[in-house]
């Protein structure tokens, strides 16, 4: 008889084990986070990063070398203005050359806080949200560390060529960057990757699953950022969550740690990271679970929202400044 109960008593508490693991929906023990002072990320400078990507680089293709060349260079001044320690990884795919763009803050000896973002599009779409989105927070957390210099060393990174045809490639510029990381011996401490931030909506049912199951576990609105991460590094993705949702009340959050063959858990750079066993995190807006415009000429920069944006910039921000302020 105790031994059916103890039986019993296991199916049920199974399905909230599970729930547990993979929503993390309980409070990370973070300590006192001090945020109070630091700077704030601004609306109108995502808006006006997002709109010149799209605008004057909207074919930032494989197909057209010419204009992800103008992109990369845009990105660098930006980059430039902020950093003097600044450069291109460049790699050559068939007989056309093609480039990373990194900027460094903070100091040079330790383990990184790496936060990247890729810059390319889609073919025949500008790509707002798609990833121009990813990009101008990109740029915007330079800004940032200029005013507030970090104390761990933070490398930021635009990459190219995420998409088709080259997305699970090598030619990626994400799996460039992961593997010269571990050819110069080097382990991140966390990798955050910036994959489509700007697209929100308070609309009922306005959000999407891959399973059914999770409309469970999660709003059927689209109004929260997510945070989302692999089965090897559980606590990265439910910190993350736990700082960013701390630094501003108003900012909805959520977070899941799957394997990758739920779809879309690998559907960006980050799995990059994950092919060398390195800590990694993407920051999202669940892409086609929520954004009916992607991959389309529709992806606009007018169908985005630039303050919910600069709420999520500051929370990655906050992620850096969490590990200023206690030992890695």
């Amino acid at each position: 008889m105790k031994k059916g109960i103890v039986i019993v008593a296991a199916l049920l508490t199974m399905p909230l084990a599970v729930t547990a693991w993979i929503q993390q929906p309980f409070n990370h023990e973070i300590g006192e986070l001090k945020f109070a002072g630091l700077s704030k990320a601004n609306p109108a400078s995502l808006k006006k990063d997002v709109e010149k990507l799209y605008g004057e680089f909207g074919n930032r293709h494989f197909d057209d070398v010419t204009t992800l060349d103008l992109a990369a260079n845009y990105i660098q001044n930006e980059f430039s203005k902020v950093s003097s320690r600044t450069r291109l990884q460049s790699y050559q795919v068939d007989s056309e050359m093609f480039s990373n763009v990194i900027a460094r803050f903070g100091p040079t000896n330790g383990n990184p806080i790496i936060i990247g973002a890729h810059y390319d599009a889609e073919a025949e779409t500008a790509g707002a949200d798609d990833n121009a989105s990813g990009v101008a927070g990109l740029l915007e957390l330079a800004r940032l560390f200029a005013k507030n210099p970090p104390s761990v060393p933070v490398e930021l990174v635009a990459y190219t060529l995420e998409e088709p045809p080259n997305f699970r490639t090598e030619s990626m510029g994400s799996r460039q960057h992961a593997a010269q990381l571990v050819n110069d011996g080097i382990t991140p401490r966390l990798v955050i990757v910036l994959e489509m931030i700007g697209y929100f909506s308070d609309a009922p049912n306005s959000q999407e699953y891959p399973i059914g199951a999770l409309k469970w576990l999660y709003p059927n609105t689209g109004d929260f950022i997510a945070v989302v991460g692999n089965l090897a590094n559980p606590g990265d993705t439910k910190l993350v969550k736990m700082i960013m949702k701390s630094t501003n009340p108003n900012l909805a959050v959520e977070s899941i740690s799957a394997p990758s063959a739920l779809t879309g858990i690998d559907f960006s750079d980050h799995a990059s990271y994950w092919l060398h066993d390195m800590p990694a995190v993407m920051i999202t807006d669940t892409s086609f679970y929520r954004n009916a415009n992607y991959h389309k000429a529709s992806d606009t920069p007018d169908t985005l929202n630039y303050q919910r944006m600069a709420q999520v910039v500051e929370g990655v921000f906050a992620v850096v400044n969490y590990f200023r302020q206690e030992p890695i």
